[in-house]
């Protein structure tokens, strides 16, 4: 498998990595792996949707010899002097830092577009202007609209519905564009309903899994947004690590000025997911008494399905999923079970 030799390498090859978004889930999570692979990370985030007890549990999952290795800055990416600042001597950024959430850029356009593509431009030109090596991003399967093709193929989107999802492919038309103009080695990958520790199951746009397995836990009514037959390709944060990590080493021409779908390939039902939670959490939690769901109104912006062709990835950076859906949730809610625990 080509992530384990590439694992093995880093292991006796430092390299410097920038990760916005840090103090996130995926952007904490990357930066544990990489720490755990001996990899020097400097690391930027405003905590507009981050949380500083993020940098705690990272601090606390990797050794004191590689908690050295780590780098914090507190700072914006709509401030383009900071970008230029935090890109010095990086070899590798993985740019997590946005505003996620279809429902919250409804809400409110603006502010998603100036995170979203400001930032985004912010940090690419500063990385093009440092001459770093590898720019690699977060995108959103939010890109692919109102297709109605199922799986999804990179190639063929459909109209977007949301400004989040105007913001992501803007991200992907700016990555091509510098791809050809400078030669930058920019790679997109298309996120999708990704999921597991650290994730915040709080707030008004917090991701299902999350949101589900922590009002399960707290005894919270639950809802479901249409008649629970919305389908995703829910992917496991092990395997959105794995994508940024060959994103990030590759030595594929191909792959540069690219966006690949980072999922498990797979679609499952809200009303299946639900009832997954539901027995995993019992399973675990013999005695919690868990509530039906509520069903409400479609979501605006929402599409109605989601499941990704993932060959691309697979041809181009030797992508082999780790975790399956089930194995994923498995992991989750022991998480957040222990993290109740902690808490207390």
């Amino acid at each position: 498998m080509k992530y384990n030799k590439i694992k093995k390498d880093l292991q006796t090859h430092q390299k410097t990595w920038l990760i916005t978004g840090v103090a996130g889930f995926i952007g904490s999570n990357l930066a544990e792996a990489l720490l755990k692979l001996n990899q020097k990370v400097i690391s930027l985030d405003n905590f507009a949707t981050g949380h500083r007890y993020n940098l705690e549990h990272i601090k606390h999952s990797v050794s004191s010899e590689e908690w050295e290795n780590f780098t914090f800055v507190e700072g914006d990416i709509t401030n383009f002097e900071t970008c230029k600042e935090i890109t010095q001597n990086v070899e590798i950024v993985l740019h997590q830092a946005a505003l996620g959430s279809v429902p919250r850029s409804i809400d409110n356009p603006i502010i998603s577009n100036h995170a979203n593509v400001t930032g985004f431009l912010n940090m690419l030109t500063a990385a093009k202007d440092n001459g770093v090596k590898r720019f690699v991003y977060a995108s959103s399967s939010s890109v692919y609209g109102d297709s109605q093709e199922l799986p999804k193929v990179e190639e063929r989107t459909g109209n977007l519905l949301s400004p989040y999802a105007v913001t992501k492919y803007v991200n992907e038309l700016y990555m091509e564009v510098f791809q050809k103009c400078y030669g930058m080695e920019a790679i997109g990958l298309r996120y999708f309903n990704v999921f597991g520790k650290r994730q915040d199951p709080n707030g008004a746009y917090a991701a299902v899994i999350p949101k589900w397995i922590g009002q399960l836990l707290n005894g919270e009514d639950l809802f479901i947004n249409g008649d629970g037959e919305t389908s995703r390709d829910f992917t496991y944060i092990e395997n959105v690590i794995q994508a940024n990590i060959l994103a990030g080493t590759t030595d594929n021409p191909k792959a540069f000025g690219e966006a690949f779908n980072t999922a498990i390939g797979g679609r499952e039902t809200l009303n299946n997911l639900y009832r997954a939670i539901a027995n995993g959490l019992k399973e675990n939690l013999p005695d919690l008494e868990i509530k039906e769901p509520i069903y409400r109104d479609f979501r605006a912006g929402d599409i109605r399905h989601s499941n990704a062709n993932i060959d691309k990835m697979k041809e181009h950076l030797e992508y082999e999923p780790t975790h399956t859906l089930e194995e994923g949730l498995n992991a989750s809610i022991q998480w957040y079970i222990n993290d109740i625990k902690r808490e207390k």
